[in-house]
């Protein structure tokens, strides 16, 4: 220990590096994720969650805008930044706060974005369309909402039989067949949900693999939105139920909403929650989790995890509180600040014994110099990191702070590649750490 140089500072907030966690937009609140691959990019198409300007305050919903974002390894979002404002929409309501849950897709190179809003007169929802030359526009929306089509969630389905599909929710899921522009539909509406578990549902999300037809949507069975589907032969059904892809959440976010998408050979499940907003749920931020696919096609129920998807580069701030695992005992989390909650969070080991683990941390070809911790220990601490049953780095001694502070010392092992580490606290009470980080 004699040999270790520990160099204490006080750690002003910057960059948050690499984000490979949940949820994935951690600047603002988004919500009702659709993921599309375009151009070997997922874009994002997100409702966009604001607290209610009206007043007197709305406690409910209230979106007056999209975002689109992109990545290229679900890890690094870019925002580029709002493409359909409220006020801009011809036949909506330009103080109606409800564009909601949208999609978008791609047709002989146009982008055609879909959202619901309040009509300029009259109640409920009309669904509309804006069209751009780019997934990330500038989108221009059309003059009228698509006829015949009233309710909210739409989805557009561009099927191996040749023909566009849209669907939505109102008066239970309801389907119908579109023209390729997305102007009018082509028959009548097709009631999805009839043979279906009785319970509200809506949000229909459907999409088409291995010649077989998903609907996939949030479902109460009991308290709160599970997300459920059901298969097809045909786009417009008849759908047989299949089960749960996702529970209700065990802390009650009344709300669920999502899109599964293929990139680059494996699926994921792009969903919300209230991680941000815990005290109000209509508040909510995507989240990605990763699908997997039975040999008979059903789905395995996906478990939500504040990992999420990704490799974290190990010179990155490893965002240790949105673990992969954590003992069960003396372990909670926090928000750095809770006036100011996407300053993140960290994580409290309470006791001796405690500790998180962080999967899929990636070294690369060079073995590291330096550990840097980001903790506060008012009495001190011990700590080691584990990559395994037997290597580890430290164990360290972390000196005494009653704030925030970095403590920068010599890793003392070799390690290159890809690891999973487990962080421990060896001796110390009501230690809280915000990251980890390699050099």
């Amino acid at each position: 220990m004699r040999r270790l140089l520990i160099i204490l500072t006080v750690l002003t907030l910057g960059a948050m590096g690499l984000s490979a966690q949940n949820p994935v937009i951690r600047d603002q609140y988004t919500a009702d994720p659709t993921a599309r691959v375009f151009g070997g990019k997922v874009w994002l198409y997100a409702s966009h969650d604001i607290i209610s300007p009206v007043e007197p305050e709305r406690r409910w919903f209230c979106m007056a805008d999209y975002h689109v974002f992109s990545s290229e390894d679900l890890m690094q979002w870019t925002d580029h930044g709002v493409i359909l404002s409220q006020e801009n929409v011809p036949w909506g309501n330009p103080k109606g706060y409800s564009m909601w849950a949208p999609d978008c897709v791609e047709k002989n190179g146009k982008y055609y974005f879909v959202f619901p809003n309040a009509p300029a007169e009259g109640f409920g929802f009309a669904i509309g369309v804006a069209v751009a030359d780019s997934p990330q526009g500038p989108y221009k929306p059309r003059e009228k909402a698509i006829p015949g089509v009233i309710g909210i969630d739409p989805c557009v389905l561009q099927a191996s039989d040749g023909n566009t599909y849209i669907y939505w929710s109102g008066m239970g899921l309801q389907g119908a067949k579109i023209n390729d522009d997305l102007t009018a539909l082509e028959g009548a509406p097709v009631q999805l949900d009839k043979p279906l578990p009785e319970g509200f549902k809506e949000g229909p999300f459907i999409f088409e693999r291995e010649g077989r037809f998903y609907l996939t949507y949030p479902w109460v069975q009991d308290k709160t939105e599970t997300l459920a589907y059901a298969m097809s032969d045909n786009p417009l059904g008849p759908y047989e139920f299949k089960g749960i892809i996702m529970a209700q959440s065990p802390n009650e976010c009344w709300t669920n909403h999502h899109s599964l998408v293929e990139y680059k050979g494996q699926w994921y499940l792009f969903y919300h929650h209230n991680d941000y907003s815990p005290s109000f749920d209509k508040n909510r931020s995507v989240r990605i989790d990763k699908v997997i696919f039975n040999e008979d096609g059903t789905i395995q129920p996906v478990t939500p995890t504040f990992r999420g998807v990704g490799i974290t580069p190990a010179m990155s701030l490893i965002q240790i509180d949105r673990y992969s695992a954590i003992y069960h005992l003396g372990t909670s989390l926090g928000f750095m600040n809770p006036e100011k909650p996407f300053e993140g969070w960290y994580i409290s080991l309470a006791q001796s014994g405690a500790w998180v683990r962080y999967d899929n941390v990636d070294f690369g070809e060079t073995a590291p110099k330096n550990i840097t911790f980001r903790y506060k220990a008012p009495k001190g601490c011990k700590v080691t990191v584990w990559l395994g049953e037997e290597e580890h780095f430290g164990p360290y001694d972390l000196p005494a702070s009653g704030d925030f502070v970095t403590a920068k010392i010599p890793a003392g092992k070799d390690v290159t590649g890809l690891q999973s580490l487990k962080l421990t606290l060896d001796s110390g009470e009501d230690v809280k750490f915000d990251w980890i980080s390699f050099d």
